[in-house]
């Protein structure tokens, strides 16, 4: 239940952040930082996060590539949004990896 309350708000803060028209002061972008480095706290196995870390790759990439460029009127919207995504996603991977080291050292 709390993963979904976690990825529900990631998705919102998404959503604003990629179709605001003001800045937001960095407000928003360390909310979707944190959102993400808790989901993969409570949400990711450490040792078999294979799953995660290639959507946080493929997510990246796409965002990065500006794929949804392509669809009229809606498009650069839909890429702001996926580049908001991303960064939740990323910050996940840096709790994956202290998570893994964290086992390691064990």
């Amino acid at each position: 239940m709390a993963t979904r309350i976690i990825v529900g708000l990631i998705v919102l803060v998404a959503l604003i952040q990629g179709l605001a028209t003001v800045d937001s002061k960095g407000i928003l972008p360390l909310a979707l930082v944190v959102l993400g480095l808790i989901y993969a706290a409570v949400a990711v196995d450490a040792e078999d996060a294979t799953g995660y870390l290639a959507v946080a790759i493929a997510v990246g990439a796409a965002a990065q590539a500006d794929v949804l460029n392509g669809i009229l009127v809606i498009g650069s919207h839909l890429d702001a949004i996926v580049d908001q995504i991303s960064t939740a996603l990323y910050a996940g991977v840096v709790t994956v990896l202290a998570k893994r080291i964290g086992t390691r050292l064990k």
